[in-house]
């Protein structure tokens, strides 16, 4: 359960660092901001941790979890102006 709201609160974090790093101008808000931090580090800590590469609670998946939510970020944005 902990590891859960861990996740939740490493993935609101996340999310705003994410969205301060990528470039270009987005027009979203920080719900959707936030929204796509926490899909980012759940998909970040599940890929890591299932690979190997790291385990829950390592301070690697905090970072991780910024580059998942920049990925989501552009996903996001390239599907938006198409």
């Amino acid at each position: 359960m902990m590891s859960i709201l861990g996740t939740l609160f490493i993935g609101l974090i996340a999310g705003f660092i994410a969205r301060a790093l990528k470039p270009g101008n987005d027009s979203m808000g920080w719900i959707m901001t936030a929204l796509l931090g926490v899909a980012g580090s759940f998909l970040a800590g599940f890929l890591g941790t299932a690979l190997g590469l790291y385990r829950q609670g390592d301070p690697v998946g905090f970072l991780a979890s910024v580059v998942g939510a920049i990925v989501l970020l552009m996903i996001y944005s390239f599907v938006k102006k198409n």
